[in-house]
């Protein structure tokens, strides 16, 4: 093996290594040790970025000139990375109107139409006004999207790009040396 060899190899099993990690930060629910905020309203889905799994199927590597670059072809995944705001257009609107029908949808009523105290019930109704409240925010108004960092670094990237590098030199070396003593 040569040094250009080893330095792919490295590379290759450093996107690998790194890639399961940030995996791992969906099952977490934290940017490793760095827990992610409680959203104000429990969803019965899920927590927020494991309710579909789009987000966490969507994060892909790719090398180019011994670089690891990883990216996500969603629109929303950089501002949970991040954090920010965003701005409630009128499409945004339709839509938690479409949510908070679907929400009330789902709810039962007894014979004589109120509806039933089930447990199912509160949470629907809890689901449907945070729909509700949404959609009456007045377009332009600015929702506040906490950090819930996926991928970047952190102290425990620095510790598997270490043991990789390690562990492929102490081979690398190893193999070296069984050349040497033919």
């Amino acid at each position: 093996m040569t040094i250009k060899e080893l330095e792919k190899k490295i590379t290759a099993d450093v996107a690998v290594e790194l890639a399961d990690e940030f995996d791992r930060n969906f099952e977490r629910k934290a940017f490793f040790t760095e827990k992610w905020p409680t959203t104000k309203i429990n969803n019965s889905k899920g927590s927020l970025l494991s309710r579909t799994g789009n987000l966490r199927r969507s994060i892909k590597y790719s090398i180019s000139d011994g670089m690891i670059k990883f990216s996500s072809s969603l629109p929303y995944a950089s501002i949970h990375n991040q954090g920010g705001t965003i701005t409630v257009t009128a499409k945004m609107k339709s839509y938690f109107w479409a949510m908070y029908y679907k929400a009330m949808g789902g709810i039962t009523t007894k014979k004589d139409g109120s509806q039933s105290k089930s447990k199912k019930n509160v949470n629907l109704s809890t689901e449907a006004e945070k729909w509700k409240g949404l959609a009456l925010m007045k377009i332009g108004h600015k929702i506040k999207v906490e950090k819930r960092q996926i991928i970047g670094g952190h102290p425990e990237v620095t510790k598997v790009v270490k043991g990789v590098v390690e562990s492929n030199v102490k081979k690398f070396s190893e193999e070296l040396m069984a050349q040497f003593k033919r």
